[in-house]
């Protein structure tokens, strides 16, 4: 049985993709290697997030010399139905100050 008392829950306002959004939004040129220190997470987890977030279509990027430069879909929805109506842009800028 759970104690409440004894174990504290581990829970965050925002999602590691969120995060990972937030970041690309503030910096389209940026590294993973960075967005990973700034969110606390691993490269390999960044990549994955990020190919999450192109295969939704919430991102494109294109390959600029040896580095990419990624775009936001700002018009896109939110993906959960909970969530219906707001955009990424809406989100992001309440987020971004």
């Amino acid at each position: 049985m759970d104690d409440d008392t004894t174990t504290e829950r581990q829970w965050t306002f925002l999602t590691n993709h969120a995060r990972v959004l937030v970041q690309i939004a503030r910096d389209p040129g940026i590294r993973v290697r960075d967005i990973a220190t700034r969110c606390l997470l691993t490269e390999r987890a960044v990549q994955r997030m990020i190919s999450d977030l192109e295969q939704a279509g919430y991102l494109t990027h294109e390959r600029r010399g040896r580095t990419n430069h990624y775009s936001v879909i700002a018009a896109k929805q939110l993906r959960h139905p909970a969530d219906a109506g707001p955009t990424v842009a809406e989100l992001l800028a309440a987020l971004i100050r």
